[in-house]
């Protein structure tokens, strides 16, 4: 029978004594939900106030992940022991843990139910944590990567993807599913990873990763009876050789939206029977094919039987692939994301489902070539194309401004000092993309540039920046100046795009209505803001070369990877003949971190 929530029972009024008083008046208002039930009773006996405020279902308790909180108390008055259930409140609620414990009430069976809700989901949060941070970018191939947890958190924990470049075009892709659940099981696949990624250094050829995985497990109980699969895909022919220990055949969609799945020889999964060979196999993608790597929770499911799984898991793939758009740059990289959604269940994931995507791209960017005048006004246009052309590339927004930025600097530096003295001559822009994903941006002139100044304000520090934004930077000068910027390109997974987004309280910017700029950072200024607080620090003291005042008044967190962005920011401006100056009140929070951190050492404290 079923029970609105107006109608259920508020808590006693009149308690016996003064101490039953002030312990029913914690209960009433405690913020877990509490029922009290009495055997065959069609409502709760009692409910606090939080419990009221839910949506009742039969004998007026909710629902767990679609399961009824009722067959749990039927369970536990049963069997006489208590009984837990982990999963989502009501439709699509926050995760909770539901507990029903019997007990005698006023000489009758009865039970206790607490509904807890999770305030912070550590096995999601330490299974992200060790998932890969970024995948590469690559001119031939699109990777996505995506991870869910299982609804029911007594089941989560232990699947696992990466991709790994290997260099000459050529990547590993993998993905297995550890033994157990929970934080242990998130932790094995760590190891597993870690134990993967150093046998690449030494042998990245299939037969020798699985054999070197197999050993390590047998000698680590909690990784044992991992199941993995392990390709190398050469990204320019299409060429995969792979192997398998325990795991199923990744799924191959055709252009032509025909699917089929890897061929593969059965062998028992990591250190169940150490020694067994790995057997190879060999296919080639044709380009605009997709691979579709996953591990076993995408088969998951009650009653369904396994082929029927893989033939649903297909017809996933090819309606995610044929949705208009859905192999746009910026839509391929949730590709991954979309197929874990698709073979979601009504009441959510039944175990833990990583899949890795691979789109071998049908045709690959063309490089880009810009032919100017060496003039301030050419640099607008410079900017509006190079942008155009990283966007299609996918990049993210800060790498993309990154790269634009340290681009600008070695646009103007031709423009303001190549000629310098002479009529304006060419300049030269190209960029492209080698097939190991490293963006190449090259800016020629004919001219000769002037000695860096060493007045922090001049613009002849540009050098200086562009080392601060990418990964390299060369300056050659024979018959002109050529200026080459170097960036790998790598892509944040779909499911880790909000952990990167800023808080909805956290503001990084830059004020310059005084006489030297100041970044100012107000909220939480986690790793996501702190990313934002280098680059605005970077922006505001032209990569290092003039002084620049840090105000954080206004912060309420302050994280270690912003301590390692403004202790950076201070080894510059020392190196540079300046000092950062940081604003921090004294006896605040962010004051003491930075204190204990060593940085007063360094920086003008105020």
């Amino acid at each position: 029978m079923s029970a609105s929530s107006d109608s259920l029972p508020p808590g006693p009024d009149v308690p016996p004594d003064e101490g039953s008083a002030v312990l029913l008046a914690a209960l009433e208002n405690a913020p877990d939900a509490m029922f009290c039930l009495v055997a065959d009773a069609a409502e709760p006996l009692w409910v606090n106030a939080r419990a009221r405020q839910l949506e009742a279902r039969r004998n007026g308790l909710p629902e767990i992940s679609g399961r009824p909180v009722a067959d749990l108390v039927d369970t536990a008055l049963r069997t006489g022991q208590a009984q837990t259930v982990h999963g989502s409140l009501g439709n699509d609620g926050p995760m909770t843990t539901a507990t029903a414990r019997p007990m005698t009430v006023g000489g009758r069976a009865g039970a206790l139910v607490l509904l807890e809700a999770l305030a912070t989901d550590d096995v999601h949060r330490a299974q992200l944590s060790l998932l890969p941070p970024s995948l590469p970018m690559l001119p031939d191939v699109s990777l996505s990567g995506s991870y869910h947890q299982a609804t029911d958190l007594s089941v989560a924990g232990g699947d696992w993807y990466d991709a790994v470049p290997l260099g000459n075009g050529r990547v590993a892709l993998v993905v297995g599913d550890a033994v157990g659940h929970g934080v242990p099981a998130a932790g094995a696949m760590s190891r597993l990873r870690g134990a993967m990624r150093s046998t690449l250094l030494r042998d990245a050829e299939p037969a020798g990763v699985v054999a070197a995985l197999d050993a390590f497990a047998a000698q680590m109980d909690d990784v044992e009876g991992t199941s993995v699969f392990y390709g190398v895909l050469d990204a320019a022919s299409g060429r995969l050789v792979y192997s398998a220990a325990g795991h199923p055949a990744p799924l191959v969609v055709l252009p032509d939206g025909s699917t089929s799945f890897l061929a593969m020889t059965p062998r028992p999964p990591l250190g169940s029977m150490p020694g067994t060979q790995a057997p190879v196999h060999e296919e080639v993608l044709p380009q605009g094919a997709t691979l579709v790597l996953f591990s076993n929770g995408a088969l998951a499911g009650t009653g369904i039987a396994p082929a029927e799984a893989l033939d649903r898991l297909g017809e996933v793939a090819r309606e995610v692939l044929d949705a208009p758009g859905a192999l746009d740059v910026e839509a391929a990289a949730g590709l991954a994301a979309a197929v874990a959604e698709g073979v979601r269940r009504p009441h959510g994931w039944l175990d833990d489902v990583a899949v890795l995507v691979a789109h071998r791209r049908a045709t690959a960017q063309q490089s880009l070539r810009m032919d100017l005048v060496a003039v301030p006004s050419a640099l607008p246009g410079v900017r509006r194309r190079l942008s155009a052309w990283l966007s299609e590339l996918g990049m993210g927004e800060q790498d993309r401004v990154a790269v634009m930025v340290a681009v600008g600097e070695a646009c103007a530096n031709s423009a303001e000092h190549a000629y310098r003295g002479s009529e304006p001559g060419p300049m030269s822009v190209t960029a492209q993309v080698d097939v190991d994903g490293v963006l190449t941006v090259t800016v020629r002139d004919e001219g000769a540039w002037r000695p860096p100044d060493r007045d922090p304000g001049d613009r002849g520090r540009g050098l200086l920046i562009m080392r601060q934004l990418v990964d390299g930077v060369t300056l050659a000068e024979d018959g002109g100046t050529t200026v080459t910027l170097s960036f790998r390109l790598r892509r944040t997974p779909e499911e880790d795009l909000d952990e990167h987004r800023l808080p909805d309280n956290a503001d990084v910017v830059v004020d310059r209505s005084g006489e030297r700029p100041v970044v100012r950072a107000r909220g939480a200024v986690d790793a996501a803001a702190a990313e934002q607080l280098r680059i605005r620090m970077l922006e505001a003291s032209h990569g290092g070369a003039g002084p620049t005042e840090l105000d954080l008044a206004g912060v309420s967190l302050f994280s270690s990877a912003a301590v390692r962005v403004v202790l950076a920011m201070a080894r510059i401006a020392r190196d540079e003949s300046w000092r950062l100056v940081v604003h921090a009140p004294e006896g605040g929070v962010t004051r003491h971190v930075l204190e204990i951190s060593g940085l007063d050492g360094l920086v003008d404290l105020r």
